[in-house]
């Protein structure tokens, strides 16, 4: 199977601080349930066996709302210092791990099933050091937007504030959903460097520092628009709840 020793790391250490509660955001409810469920619903219906979710704005609160999850592993980051840095805090979890790490957003329950094993499925039929699931998007505004040679190969990504006029037009974007060899996810975040103004760690950073390196980096472009919604606050929460009443496979 294509997600054979498939192991993720769900990031799900945010406060939320727009969602207007203080509930850690993965635990904010979507339709009645925490938006956590989902996320890790979909993952074990991939196939994936062995889930990491890294908390830290009131863990105790996210691990007591997992307590029935046999499955579910947990990595504490104290200080939430960038999503590069959540990542880091499950290295003893995944250093002697033989397989690929997926790495989603715990605030992002729209994601699919389906497209989660397609990234498993492509990644273990052409192994790359990423693979990065994507999505076409008719309004990309506020997306990173992935950029391609002239051969279609990924060779970046450029945040919106940073992008040109040209490059504002791409519509692929960058949902934060990822499927690393685990070796190579490790020497990245050797290299990982908090070169920003928030002083934190990126883990969108890591394709671009595997692709220096010469190791081959690639982008799907199998999410559907749906998939790229995420909740930041209570207006999104509300588009949210919305599309899963009007199509909960979107």
């Amino acid at each position: 199977m294509p997600s054979a020793n498939a192991m993720a790391i769900v990031l799900a250490a945010g406060k939320g601080t727009r969602m207007k509660s203080d509930l850690p955001k993965v635990l904010v409810p979507v339709a009645g349930r925490p938006m956590l469920r989902y996320v890790l619903d979909s993952l074990r219906a991939a196939g994936v066996n062995r889930l990491v979710v890294v908390v830290g704005y009131r863990a105790e609160l996210v691990r007591e709302e997992l307590r029935d999850a046999a499955d579910v592993e947990f990595a504490e980051q104290m200080e939430q210092l960038g999503t590069g840095h959540a990542v880091m805090m499950c290295r003893d979890q995944f250093a002697e791990h033989d397989g690929p790490v997926v790495v989603v957003a715990g605030d992002s329950p729209m994601l699919q099933a389906k497209s989660v094993a397609a990234l498993l499925k492509e990644f273990a039929g052409n192994p790359t050091a990423c693979l990065l699931g994507t999505v076409n998007r008719d309004d990309p505004h506020g997306y990173g937007r992935i950029l391609r040679d002239a051969a279609g190969h990924f060779t970046g990504i450029v945040e919106e504030k940073d992008a040109t006029r040209e490059q504002k037009a791409i519509r692929e974007i960058n949902v934060s959903t990822y499927v690393f060899n685990a070796a190579d996810l490790l020497w990245a975040l050797d290299h990982l460097r908090a070169d920003n103004s928030q002083r934190e760690y990126y883990i969108t950073d890591c394709p671009a520092i595997l692709l220096a390196a010469g190791k081959r980096v690639e982008a799907l472009p199998i999410l559907k628009p749906c998939e790229a919604l995420s909740i930041n606050s209570p207006e999104e929460l509300a588009r949210v709840e919305a599309e899963l009443q009007n199509s909960p496979q979107c």
